[in-house]
């Protein structure tokens, strides 16, 4: 009898989410430590004040910590949830992650000219490396010329392949 009555607390505990899991599954919150990096080697982004200090990306406005998500929910891009997918508390992996499954190749066609005179209109002074909106995109001043002003509208990482060392720190906390 005392099994019994163990084995359907220990259930219990199980079930009310008391006990971690041991591996990261779809839908789990999961924390990260990450570094991102181009094939290169350089470094684009990191949740690590000193990498991002060493990288000389060092922001004082930005905390840096762990980064918490839902896995398999569309919040991060696709390698990136398939490489946590597994893993431990604690393990760390390096991933190579190719355009298609990071922001996608790079296309020309969200690369458009608009005449300088829609920024006038809008009261906008276009200066390249600008980030606007244009069509519900963020896009960047690439170029003013000729009374136009062009925009790319492509993510900055758009035909990157992407190198990702990832540690986790937490599941489902």
């Amino acid at each position: 009898m005392k099994m019994i009555v163990f084995l359907f607390l220990m259930s219990l505990i199980v079930v009310s989410g008391c006990v971690s899991q041991d591996t990261v599954g779809s839908g789990d919150y999961v924390t990260v430590d990450y570094i991102g990096m181009y094939e290169d080697g350089s470094v684009f982004d990191t949740s690590i004040e000193q990498v991002a200090v060493d990288s000389g990306l060092y922001n004082p406005a930005r905390n840096y910590e762990p980064l918490g998500f839902f896995v398999g929910q569309g919040q991060m891009i696709e390698g990136f949830d398939e490489a946590v997918t597994g893993m431990a508390v604690g393990e760390e992996k390096t991933v190579t992650i190719p355009p298609e499954k990071a922001y996608g190749n790079y296309s020309e066609e969200l690369v458009v000219s608009l005449p300088s005179e829609d920024f006038a209109n809008a009261n906008i002074t276009p200066v390249v490396g600008e980030q606007v909106n244009y069509m519900w995109r963020a896009c960047t001043i690439v170029e003013i010329a000729e009374g136009n002003v062009t925009l790319d509208c492509n993510h900055r990482l758009a035909g990157e392949t992407l190198v990702f060392t990832i540690q986790v720190v937490s599941i489902g906390e």
